[in-house]
């Protein structure tokens, strides 16, 4: 019996709607504590924009899992893997809730982690190095809490090195490509979407509820930043997607006994090809200019669509074209 569909669609739908909601509460709040983003160079907005984003997609991601925590407390240990229904889902749950919590905890810590790194940025605008030393230690506590990159390699300093790597560059190429209303949500959810339908359709269930979450989460808060950006992600926003996102790669089993083919542990650089291809075309031009990598500029691809001649929502429309196809050919 596989897991039911209508959890993963009440998942993301619960999500949705708890971001959705949450946004107007958190807006007025960063109004209130002064957390705007002002107007001023690289900027396109004329008045201080509430930085509620991170804010509220988290609060998207926590009430939906409080409420079906709660849920399965409320249901108890009777229910049994020969219920149907509701009561195999429960059970499916509880054990996947038991058996993985190190690995939930360790991942909620990062979260958390991260979320507070980019707040405090976006409210002190924190140096490089205190910046990525915060990214660094949330990274570390998904590595320790046992969710890891293995790449074939027998080797646990590497199997730490390359998933701190890999979440850290997530990170930061999500926060460079917050340059545009939408842009950076919209990836965000076209990648949540994709690992988890690939992980629904493998039978990773507690992975695929994980990414359905972020799914909605980020589809409740586009409404509100694209095409207007009534409010912004902030560096709270941007880190959190770039962390979920790098998460979601390694979370899923590509590499499985129905598919043996070592090849698909590179699924994830072709569902995140815009993000990382964008980081890197832009580290590049800086580089070779002699300019720190974390100093922004117009150089990014959204920019570059904009210089043609398009407008910004239609820039953003064709990256998220550009992103689809690429996740859903790796499906396919």
């Amino acid at each position: 019996m596989s897991f039911p569909i209508n959890v993963y669609l009440l998942a993301m739908a619960a999500s949705c709607a708890a971001t959705l909601l949450a946004v107007p509460a958190w807006r007025w709040w960063c109004l209130r504590t002064g957390l705007v983003d002002d107007p001023g160079r690289r900027k396109i907005h004329h008045q201080p924009v509430p930085l509620a984003g991170g804010l509220a997609v988290m609060t998207g991601l926590a009430v939906p899992v409080l409420a079906g925590w709660l849920a399965l407390l409320l249901r108890g240990r009777g229910a049994g893997i020969t219920g149907g229904g509701a009561a195999y889902s429960a059970f499916l749950l509880r054990y996947g809730f038991e058996h993985r919590a190190g690995e939930l905890a360790g991942l909620l810590a990062g979260a958390v982690g991260v979320l507070l790194i980019g707040w405090l940025d976006d409210k002190h605008e924190l140096r490089a190095g205190p910046k990525f030393a915060g990214q660094f230690l949330a990274a570390w506590v998904v590595a320790a809490s046992g969710v890891r990159i293995t790449l074939f390699v027998p080797s646990p300093w590497f199997h730490y090195a390359i998933t701190i790597l890999w979440i850290v560059t997530l990170i930061n190429a999500f926060n460079f490509l917050d340059n545009m209303n939408g842009l950076c949500g919209g990836l965000g959810a076209i990648a949540a979407w994709c690992f988890a339908l690939r992980a629904a359709a493998s039978g990773q269930y507690l992975v695929a509820l994980i990414a359905f979450l972020a799914a909605g989460a980020l589809a409740g808060f586009l409404p509100w930043n694209f095409p207007r950006g009534r409010v912004f992600l902030g560096d709270a926003g941007s880190h959190l997607i770039g962390y979920l996102m790098a998460v979601l790669a390694i979370l899923p089993h590509f590499y499985t006994a129905r598919h043996p083919h070592r090849s698909l542990v590179l699924i994830p650089l072709a569902v995140l090809a815009v993000p990382l291809g964008d980081l890197v075309w832009v580290v590049g031009i800086r580089w070779k200019a002699g300019k720190p990598f974390y100093v922004g500029d117009t150089n990014h691809l959204s920019h570059r669509l904009v210089r043609r001649g398009l407008s910004q929502t239609t820039a953003v429309l064709l990256i998220w074209l550009l992103a689809a196809i690429c996740g859903l050919a790796c499906l396919a």
